[in-house]
C-alpha cells in the first residue's frame, strides 16, 4: 500500500512538472514605424504577453509583423519574442 502511494505521487509529480515546463509566459515586443509623409507619429513599442508553448508564442507573436501601404503612408510592424 505504502509502494502504491509512493508510485501515484512520483507520478503526479512529474505528470505536474512535465506540464508546466512547457507552457509559460513569453512578451511579444512589436515595433511600429510610420514612412511616406511629414507629420506621422514617431516610432510606437508595444509589448503584451502570449501563454503557450514557446513554440507557438513565437508563431503567435510574429503573426503581427506586416509592413502595408495606406494612401502613400507605409507602417512596418516588427514583432518578436522575448
Amino acid at each position: 500500500m505504502k509502494l502504491r502511494l509512493s508510485l501515484l505521487v512520483a507520478l503526479a509529480f512529474v505528470l505536474m512538472t512535465g506540464m508546466s515546463s512547457c507552457i509559460k509566459k513569453y512578451t511579444c515586443h512589436c515595433d511600429i514605424s510610420y514612412t511616406g509623409m511629414p507629420g506621422l507619429p514617431d516610432s510606437l513599442h508595444e509589448d503584451y504577453g502570449i501563454t503557450d508553448s514557446k513554440t507557438n508564442a513565437k508563431s503567435e507573436c510574429s503573426k503581427n509583423s506586416m509592413t502595408y501601404n495606406n494612401n502613400g503612408i507605409t507602417t512596418v510592424e516588427n514583432c518578436y519574442l522575448y
